[in-house]
This record gives C-alpha cells, structure tokens and sequence, in this order.
C-alpha cells in the first residue's frame, strides 16, 4: 500500500500536544478538533477569574504571565487533563483511520489487522474467511 492518504500517528500527538484541536485539525476531523479547542477554552472561561487580564490598560507580557502564574490550581490541573487526553485521542484517530485505510484497500485481514497473501482467500494468521475481490475494484 502507498502512503497516499496515510496519516502519521506521530505528528498528529505532537500538533495535539501544542495546542489541544490541531491534531485533529491535521487528521480533517473539523468537528471533533473544535470539541477540543472549545473544552479548553470553557476550561478558562468557568475557572480564570474576570477581570484577571484588564484588555485595555495591561496588554503587556509582564501581566500576561503574571496573570498567567496566577491562575487556579483547577485550571492547570484540568488544562493537563484535556491535554493529555487530546493527545491521546490524536493518536486513537490516526491509528484507526489508517488501519481501516489498509483493511479498505486489502493489504490487511479485517478480524486481526495481519498482512495478507494476496494468493490465497482466507487469513492465514486467523482463519478468517475472505471476499473475493473483483479485478476492477483494485
């Protein structure tokens, strides 16, 4: 199988890891990257006191950080919560998706994810009986 559509596990925890969302941004799942940024960013809007940054007078890093430093143990607890299981998820998607992708195209047994021989229809690793594919679905 090519690697044409394949998806890399690795950089989708690592863009995860970043900022939580742009895995699966990267993995084109729209919705599912929005859930995550959006569970973040309520994370901050419920805990992070208002008025704890003033927009308009202190737009300085000093008080970005210092704001930042003086954030709710709550929030960074839950913010390494969210983090961690987006990366997690990341990783879950892009696995799957190319799993499906290789079961898809037949190079894979459908029951136990193992190479197959294209000589034969039947998994040799499982037993699994196989579909006969038709020369003009390849």
């Amino acid at each position: 199988m090519t690697d044409k559509g394949r998806k890399r596990p690795l950089l989708a925890v690592v863009l995860a890891f970043i900022f939580p969302g742009l895995g699966h941004f990267y993995l084109r799942k729209w919705v599912r990257g929005l859930l995550w940024l959006g569970l973040l960013f309520m994370l901050s809007v419920v805990f992070v006191a208002t008025g704890a940054i003033d927009p308009v007078t202190q737009l300085s890093l000093d008080a970005i950080s210092s704001s930042y430093q003086s954030r709710p143990t709550e929030v960074t607890i839950g913010s390494v919560v969210i983090t961690t299981l987006n990366v997690v998820d990341a990783y879950w998607v892009a696995v799957n998706e190319n799993q499906a992708q290789e079961v898809e195209a037949g190079t894979t047994c459908p029951n136990c994810g193992k190479e197959l021989d294209e000589d034969i229809d039947f998994c040799h690793w499982c037993t699994t009986q196989l579909e006969p594919v038709e020369a003009d679905q390849q």
